[in-house]
Order: structure tokens, then C-alpha cells, then sequence
């Protein structure tokens, strides 16, 4: 894991997209979806389960497996029409606004991208990351 207590700085996606158009395999690519997460106020578990125990989130510390991250790119890769893949990831004390990733799929059609996009997003915050929220 990464332990960084020092967050990044965000990609332009002004430039992911020029470099995803000049990829050798970008003819093949009908869309391109970008999703960018970020820190928000309210705690997982109020949004995910409907618990509001009264808390708002005021930061959080975002840390992720690089090498999990790796395998399930190239799972994404092997799926049906999808053609590029790039993934960001933060780390360290984040908060509430900043970015916590960036991840654009590039593929031939929109339900292949949609599914590879769900796909990957969900391993990632499933598998690869740890984020501890920090409320009060």
C-alpha cells in the first residue's frame, strides 16, 4: 500500500483524452467515458446503507494496492471492445472536494465502456483501496 501522507496533484483530462486519441488502437474506440470520484461530506455508510449516525466527513486518508490496481487494468483489457485504459489514483490526507481518482476506458461501443467502466471502478474500491473517513 501507499502510504503517502501527501496528496497529489490531479491529472489534466484535456491531455488523457489527446493521448488516448493518438493511441495506435483509439480508430477502434467509439467512446471514451471518464469517472472522477471525490471526497464528499457524507459518511459511506449514510449513502450506502442509510445509517446517518449524525456525522459529516471533514477529510479522509486514501492509500491503494498499486500492483492490484495493475491486474485489474488488465482484466479491464480483456473484456470485449474495450481498447484504453488509464487509471489515477490520490493518496495520503485528502479533503472533502479533492480528487480521489480518475479513470477513463476507452472502447467501441457505449454498453462494453459503461460495463468496463463499472467494472473497474468497483474492483478498485472493493480490492485495491483503503479509505479511512475521517468525521466529526
Amino acid at each position: 500500500m501507499n502510504d503517502s501522507n501527501t496528496k497529489k496533484a490531479p491529472p489534466s483530462m484535456d491531455e488523457w483524452l489527446k493521448e488516448a486519441k493518438a493511441h495506435p488502437r483509439a480508430t477502434r474506440a467509439g467512446m471514451f467515458l471518464i469517472h472522477n470520484g471525490v471526497v464528499r461530506e457524507t459518511p459511506k455508510a449514510q449513502v450506502r446503507q442509510g445509517i446517518d449516525d449524525g456525522s459529516v466527513v471533514k477529510g479522509m486518508v486514501f492509500a491503494y494496492d498499486a500492483a492490484k490496481v495493475d491486474e485489474i487494468i488488465a482484466q479491464t483489457y480483456n473484456m470485449e471492445g474495450i481498447f484504453y485504459v488509464k487509471v489515477w489514483l490520490n493518496e495520503g490526507q485528502l479533503e472533502v472536494g479533492d480528487d480521489i481518482m480518475y479513470v477513463l476506458i476507452g472502447g467501441d461501443i457505449r454498453p462494453r465502456v459503461i460495463d468496463a467502466l463499472q467494472f473497474l471502478v468497483g474492483k478498485i474500491k472493493n480490492e485495491c483501496v483503503t479509505e479511512i473517513e475521517q468525521k466529526s
